[in-house]
């Protein structure tokens, strides 16, 4: 059990909680469940895990309170899995600092991808040098972080300065869904009324320098309403 990652699941439904608990253990993942926010915290701090699944509607403290508290102090990825399915829910969760959003109901092929790709991101952040320097590699995509160069199945991309700022930053949140909020106030530092047609000016033209079709999400995922993630299960 020393070598299995270590998940902490805070839901005070004891079907949803039960069902969860039940797929993540039957893939080789150690799981502690906390019904509350509050025994959520504890078990936060004294189980150490690798990753927190965490629904928003608890009967103490709302989850996004939980949130909160850990970002003072914890880079664990969060996975928020929640009924509440308003974009301004997702965007604020997000905002706070959670890593992913999931909508009930949900698939369980999804939630093992969504669990996967998140400790994924976090061991790579995690290790040194990853992002200050090397290369950046998912399918035949590829970033040298050293020289700011992209490739795509070898071949040399020409991107703008903008352009590689925005595909840079979402690749050092792989697995991460980033707000447009969070991306605009990342890249141009400010946020007005023309910023998100701006991005969306940018995110098309790198999509086309990536040799992607409309509607073709093989690197960039566009979680509508809410955001942009790097597709890693590829």
């Amino acid at each position: 059990m020393g070598n299995k990652y270590k998940i902490l699941i805070i839901e005070d439904e004891p079907n949803i909680c039960n069902f969860v608990k039940t797929i993540l253990e039957t893939n080789n993942y150690q799981v502690f469940t906390a019904n509350t926010c509050n025994d959520g915290i504890i078990y936060f701090n004294s189980s150490m895990p690798d990753l927190v699944i965490l629904d928003l509607g608890l009967p103490d403290i709302d989850g996004l309170e939980f949130i909160k508290f850990a970002r003072k102090t914890s880079s664990t990825p969060i996975i928020v899995l929640s009924a509440r399915t308003t974009e301004n829910d997702k965007v604020t969760a997000l905002d706070l600092g959670a890593n992913d959003y999931i909508t009930k109901p949900f698939g369980t092929a999804e939630l093992l991808a969504r669990v996967r790709a998140s400790i994924r991101s976090s061991r790579k952040n995690s290790e040194k040098g990853t992002l200050s320097g090397g290369n950046f590699v998912i399918g035949d995509l590829e970033i040298n972080y050293n020289k700011r160069e992209l490739f795509v199945k070898g071949e040399k991309i020409d991107l703008t300065q903008t352009e590689y700022n925005i595909l840079m930053l979402l690749s050092e949140h792989t697995g991460e869904i980033l707000t447009y909020e969070s991306i605009i106030r990342k890249i141009w530092g400010n946020y007005d009324m023309g910023s998100i047609k701006k991005l969306q000016v940018n995110m098309a033209n790198i999509r086309k320098k990536l040799h992607e079709k409309p509607g073709d999400n093989r690197y960039i995922i566009n979680e509508l309403g809410v955001g942009y993630r790097i597709n890693d299960d590829i």
